[in-house]
């Protein structure tokens, strides 16, 4: 695979979640949602100042040390990228490196940016200690809602698959209600996920060609240490 292929996949998963990002984030109230496909798929705007699927820590510097952290994961991606390209792993396997770098870059946008263009975001209270919401929509404008490094990533994507309600008998979450799939996400986290659980499916597949060169190299080594041995 070419390093102009991987340009192109990476571009066209950062210009679907930003053009989907923004427009949720201009058009939807925060924690509102429209269904888009019956009672199983809806656009469902939340705001996460933490990790993918809602996951968070720290307050603000939690949440710039997590920046930083994206950030250090692109440029380390970057590096990772061209390497396997110019090594020809197996192109799977770049295309999935590809779908988890382009997804880290596309909420590394949301975190540097999103703080500093909008007149809207949730913002921590230290007193509270938690984020708090906001009314209204959300407009371009600067200075925004926070500084750099402080915003917030953009989640709409909700499938609500089965609901439920757990029997009184049943141990733990006796009579409460029960959801799948209950987190909200992004096309990013989306392009995250994907990428590493078919790493993680088809990786005999993906690095069974680096397998069988380290298999042959060692055989070989083996070989040498036996051919000396028997000269001495």
């Amino acid at each position: 695979m070419k390093k102009i292929h991987i340009v192109i996949i990476v571009l066209l998963i950062l210009i679907a979640d930003q053009a989907l990002k923004l427009y949720v984030k201009t058009t939807f109230p925060l924690n509102t949602s429209r269904a888009v496909a019956g009672n199983w798929f809806y656009l469902y705007f939340v705001e996460n100042p933490g990790m993918a699927y809602g996951w968070k820590f720290g307050g603000n510097w939690g949440k710039m040390a997590l920046t930083i952290f994206r950030m250090g994961a692109v440029v380390f991606g970057t590096w990772y990228l061209g390497m396997i390209i110019r090594k020809k792993y197996h192109n799977g396997f770049i295309f999935c490196a590809a779908l988890v770098y382009a997804g880290a870059i596309g909420n590394l946008i949301d975190s540097c940016f999103y703080g500093l263009i909008f007149d809207k975001g949730m913002v921590f209270d230290s007193q509270l200690k938690e984020y708090l919401g906001y009314s209204g929509l959300a407009t371009y404008h600067s200075p925004g809602y926070a500084s750099f490094l402080h915003g917030n990533v953009v989640d709409m994507l909700y499938f609500p698959l089965i609901r439920g309600h757990f029997p009184s008998w049943f141990p733990f979450w006796g009579g409460e209600d029960f959801e799948f799939f209950r987190p909200i996400f992004n096309l990013a986290d989306a392009a995250i996920s994907g990428g590493i659980i078919s790493i993680l499916i088809f990786q005999k597949k993906f690095f069974k060609q680096q397998l069988e060169e380290k298999k042959h190299q060692t055989i070989e080594t083996k070989a040498l240490v036996d051919d000396a041995t028997q000269v001495f």
